[in-house]
């Protein structure tokens, strides 16, 4: 795997994600990491976040989002590759 790679996914955690400070936790570690993108609370309680950067801080950030912060309970996270499109230039939440 090429570590240099730009990817982009797509997550979706479900579990005690909202109103626990998870879309900060988030956005926290993404900066940290050198991601964009960002999270935004849906209608039936699952976090959505959209991350794109290098592989390596990707995949760093996806374990980190499968942990969530010690407020949150995440129960599952789905995970689905895009093809990345530089669209954000930070992350953002909504």
């Amino acid at each position: 795997m090429n570590e240099d790679k730009v990817v982009r996914v797509r997550i979706r955690v479900y579990g005690i994600v909202q109103g626990v400070g998870f879309r900060y936790y988030a956005k926290w570690n993404a900066i940290r990491l050198g991601i964009k993108g960002y999270a935004e609370n849906l209608p039936d309680g699952s976090v959505e976040i959209l991350a794109e950067g290098l592989r390596d801080s990707v995949e760093k950030f996806i374990e980190l989002i499968k942990r969530g912060p010690p407020t949150a309970r995440v129960e599952r996270v789905d995970i689905s590759y895009e093809e990345p499109k530089g669209d954000y230039d930070y992350f953002y939440i909504f």
